[in-house]
């Protein structure tokens, strides 16, 4: 499945306040692990979130932080998990550092994820016991 167009508007950000846009909505794509959904919000939703650029970019960073957590917090309870895999593992943890590095590199306006969220579950990942290795 191929994600559908972006579609686009003008007004204010709903995250940052930003006005003038082109603000966006993304609809139907995948998740961090390739499972299909609705990224920002369904199309039948009656009160969409338009982003800017830039928020946009954060709301797809959380999105991926989000789904990595779900999994790790799946596979602490011992339940099965993408995170099985040594090669979802290692995928997973450069993720989250590239995250770590995109936010260290954002501009200090409106922040939709907190770089101390990030670096909490990057620490997370490296002390998870009976995890696959991690190198680097």
């Amino acid at each position: 499945m191929t994600d559908s167009p972006v579609s686009f508007t003008t007004g204010r950000c709903d995250a940052c306040g930003t006005e003038g846009g082109p603000l966006m909505k993304l609809s139907l794509g995948k998740d961090f692990f390739g499972r299909t959904y609705d990224r920002l919000s369904p199309s039948s939703d009656q009160s969409p979130k338009w982003f800017c650029e830039s928020c946009s970019m954060q709301k797809n960073l959380q999105r991926d932080v989000r789904d990595i957590r779900a999994e790790l917090d799946k596979l602490g309870a011992g339940q099965s998990s993408e995170l099985t895999s040594t090669a979802q593992w290692q995928r997973a943890h450069l993720r989250l550092r590239e995250v770590a590095l995109l936010l260290e590199g954002a501009a200090a306006g409106s922040r939709l994820l907190d770089p101390s969220d990030v670096h909490t579950l990057i620490h997370r990942f490296q002390t998870q016991a009976g995890a696959p290795s991690v190198a680097g």
